[in-house]
């Protein structure tokens, strides 16, 4: 990456062979992704999303290759920059634009919001709103795996501000000493909530964070969607295999502030613009399929106008979802155990 100081090894960068299918697949994926926060966007500017919103415009292909490895039996959890997560699990584009609008149609009822949405279907075990707070969270999703004998990994995805939290390092000493099937994916964007990441770091190199653990990992190109699905077959084969967590630092870029209330002063236009043009995930992997001959232009505008429907369902379901009743305040607080 251009901007970065720093970039994975050249081995690291090789694209694997993917089928012309999982190409289309990885391209409607990242697509769907970037809309669906577009509109996210829009509609928070317009008053119909309340409190907080963080977009994940321009990370697309960190959860998209990675979730290329995801199994059934899986596990996935993640901060509250969540909604591309919750889209690549498979879940419902119209519950997650309901519940970001406060509706009732949402997974949370419409009482959870941009960061408080799960589904115990997918396996997606939430996004958090408390910087760090899903590491160990999803270390404990790895130990259940290993009671359970299932052959589940928990998929734990982590910023590169929250890599500076306590509990992240309580968490890799646990998921070491157990052998835990646990891949943490730090989604390095460089800024965290607002920090550079050579102001906030004494090291730019965060894999290495689990290596006084004994913890393996590596740097990879994040804005790449074939580099990703290929780091992440590999570290979820050592976790699957017994062999314990395995750490790999996504180099990625946020296009928007941290969230809709961030101006992003701390950069400049030009670096996001570069960014934008050289580096884009979605644009890159369109020429490579274009330049491949792995569809031509008719096929991709046929899967753009396909998830523009799709985003159009979703906001004029969540707009015609009904609001909670008041009396579902009360709801959903204690569970019987």
């Amino acid at each position: 990456m251009a901007t970065a100081k720093r970039k994975p090894r050249a081995e690291e960068n090789e694209s694997p062979h993917v089928s012309t299918a999982e190409l289309l697949k990885f391209y409607r994926d990242m697509l769907l992704i970037r809309r669906f926060e577009e509109k996210a966007g829009q509609l928070y500017g317009m008053g119909l999303i309340g409190g907080f919103c963080h977009l994940y415009i321009g990370q697309e292909a960190v959860v998209v290759g990675m979730h290329a490895n995801v199994q059934e039996q899986d596990s996935v959890i993640t901060s509250y920059r969540d909604h591309g997560h919750m889209l690549a699990c498979g879940m419902d584009p119209k519950g997650v634009m309901a519940e970001l609008t406060g509706r009732r149609g949402g997974y949370s009822k419409g009482k959870g919001g941009s960061m408080h949405m799960f589904s115990r279907e997918k396996r997606f075990f939430g996004g958090h709103g408390i910087v760090g707070a899903q590491v160990p969270i999803g270390t404990g999703l790895a130990f259940a795996h290993r009671y359970k004998e299932d052959g589940g990994v928990s998929f734990t995805y982590l910023g590169d501000g929250a890599i500076n939290q306590g509990q992240v390092y309580e968490s890799f000493n646990m998921a070491a000493l157990w052998k835990l099937p646990v891949v943490y994916v730090i989604e390095n964007n460089r800024y965290a909530m607002g920090t550079s990441l050579k102001r906030g770091s004494a090291s730019e190199e965060l894999w290495v964070r689990g290596q006084p653990y004994g913890i393996p990992g590596r740097a990879v190109d994040g804005m790449d969607v074939l580099a990703v699905k290929a780091a992440g077959a590999e570290a979820a084969a050592h976790a699957r295999s017994g062999k314990g967590p395995y750490i790999l630092e996504m180099l990625t870029y946020r296009y928007r502030g941290h969230s809709m209330s961030d101006p992003a002063k701390y950069r400049s236009k030009e670096e996001v613009d570069r960014m934008r043009a050289e580096h884009d995930p979605i644009d890159t992997l369109k020429k490579k399929i274009l330049d491949g001959k792995e569809a031509n232009e008719a096929a991709l505008k046929e899967i753009d106008k396909e998830v523009k429907d799709i985003i159009a369902e979703a906001q004029q379901f969540a707009q015609e979802s009904p609001e909670p009743d008041p009396s579902e305040l009360w709801t959903d607080v204690l569970a019987e155990a």
